[in-house]
C-alpha cells in the first residue's frame, strides 16, 4: 500500500503542475489516477475543486467562440453527417479509435522494422491529417498515430512498451504490485513532440495547396484561409526555420532527460552472473546469452527481435576486441623490427588473435 501511496503522490505533483498551467483536463486525469491508487478525502476535495474551476472556465469562454462550436449529438458523433469528408475518411478514424495498441494503430506486426513502421505512418498521416480529413475525431486519430510512430521507432521505448504495455496497463498493474518499482507517469508512452511536428519531420510541411487548413489555437482546431496562413507563415518563417534546425538537438536533449526517469534492468546479459543465470542460445548464430529466471513470464515481445539485438551486440564486441588484438600485434612487430630482434618479431607475428578468428567464423556462416 505504501508503494501505491508514493505513486499517488507523484500523480498529485503532476496534477498541481497542470493546474498552474491551466490544463484542467490533464490535472483532473492525474487526480483520478491518484484516487485509484490511494483513495483519500483530500484527493476527493481537490478533484471537486478542479472540476468546479474547469466548469467555470468553460462557462465564461468568449461568446464568439461558443457560437462557432458546432452542436454535437450522440448520433452525429457516431455517424458522418457532413459533406466536408468522405465515408472512407470517417472509416479510417473509426478504425483508429477501436485499436488497442500501437502496432494495431499503424497496422503492422510486432516484428515490423523501422522502415515498415515509418512507411505505415506516412500512409496513415496523409489520410488523417486535419488539413485533409475533416471527419469527427480525425485530430485525435492523427495524434494517436504520431504517438505510435514516436514510441515504436525508439529502440528503448519500444522494448519497454513490449514489456509493460501502455500507460493505462501499467497504472492498473501498479495497484497489485508489492514491489517498490516506480514508474514515471509524466508522459507515459506518448510522443515527446506534437503530432504536427512529427508530420513536419516526415514530410517537411502540411497541405498548403488547400483552400483552408486547420490551425491549433488554445486547445481547439480553427479554420483559416490560405491568405491568412501565408501572412502568418511569412512572419514566423525565420523563427520556424531556426527551430527546425535546432529541433534534432532539442529532441536529443529532451530524450536524454526523459531517459533518466526510466530505470529498468536490461533484458539480457552476454555474461552470466547472480541475476542473469539462465543460459539461452540464439537460433541464427548460436550465440549464448543469459536472462533472469522470470524471463518467460515478464517478456512478452518478439523473441526473434531480442536475439537479433543479442547477436548485434556480440558482433560489435568482437569487432572492438579484434581491433585491439590487431593493434597490439602490429605494435609488438614494429617494436621487434626497431630492436632488430628476429626472435621477438617471430613471436609477435605468430601471436593469436582469437576475437578476430571468431569474427571471421561468424561472418562465414
Amino acid at each position: 500500500m505504501d508503494s501505491n501511496k508514493d505513486e499517488a503522490e507523484r500523480c498529485m505533483e503532476l496534477a498541481e503542475k497542470f493546474m498552474k498551467e491551466k490544463r484542467f483536463d490533464d490535472a483532473e486525469k492525474f487526480v483520478k489516477k491518484a484516487l485509484k491508487l490511494y483513495p483519500t478525502k483530500k484527493y476527493e476535495e481537490i478533484l471537486a475543486k478542479i472540476a468546479l474551476i474547469s466548469k467555470t472556465s468553460k462557462k465564461f469562454e468568449p461568446e464568439q467562440e461558443v457560437r462557432k462550436r458546432p452542436t454535437v449529438t450522440k448520433e452525429s458523433s457516431q455517424q458522418p453527417s457532413s459533406g466536408d469528408y468522405s465515408k472512407e475518411q470517417y472509416e479510417h478514424v473509426k478504425r483508429i479509435k477501436k485499436c488497442k495498441d500501437y502496432y494495431e494503430i499503424l497496422n503492422v506486426t510486432k516484428e515490423a522494422t523501422d522502415s515498415e513502421i515509418k512507411k505505415a505512418y506516412k500512409k496513415l498521416a496523409l489520410q488523417l491529417h486535419p488539413d485533409k480529413n475533416k471527419a469527427p475525431g480525425a485530430s485525435e486519430a492523427f495524434k494517436a498515430i504520431g504517438n505510435a510512430v514516436a514510441v515504436l521507432t525508439d529502440v528503448e521505448k519500444r522494448k519497454q512498451y513490449d514489456l509493460y504495455g501502455s500507460d493505462e496497463d501499467r497504472l492498473q498493474s501498479a495497484q497489485s504490485r508489492s514491489s517498490h518499482t516506480h514508474y514515471n507517469y509524466t508522459r507515459g508512452f506518448e510522443a515527446d513532440i506534437t503530432a504536427e511536428e512529427l508530420f513536419s519531420m516526415f514530410f517537411g510541411g502540411g497541405f498548403p495547396q488547400q483552400e483552408f487548413y486547420m490551425r491549433r489555437s488554445g486547445g481547439r482546431w480553427m479554420r483559416q484561409s490560405n491568405a491568412q496562413a501565408q501572412h502568418a507563415h511569412a512572419q514566423q518563417a525565420n523563427g520556424y526555420t531556426a527551430f527546425l534546425q535546432m529541433l534534432p538537438v532539442l529532441l536529443l536533449i529532451v530524450l536524454t532527460m526523459m531517459s533518466s526517469f526510466f530505470i529498468w534492468d536490461p533484458l539480457y546479459s552476454l555474461h552470466p552472473n547472480a541475476k542473469y543465470s539462465i543460459q539461452r542460445t540464439t537460433q541464427e548464430l548460436k550465440i549464448p546469452y543469459y536472462v533472469k529466471e522470470n524471463f518467460h513470464t515478464e517478456y512478452q515481445g518478439s523473441l526473434r527481435r531480442l536475439e537479433i539485438s543479442v547477436e548485434e551486440e556480440f558482433i560489435n564486441n568482437l569487432r572492438h576486441a579484434c581491433y585491439r588484438e590487431k593493434n597490439h600485434k602490429e605494435l609488438m612487430m614494429m617494436k621487434a623490427r626497431n630492436f632488430g630482434d628476429s626472435e621477438m618479431y617471430h613471436r609477435a607475428k605468430n601471436t593469436e588473435v582469437p576475437a578476430c578468428k571468431r569474427l571471421h567464423e561468424i561472418q562465414a556462416m
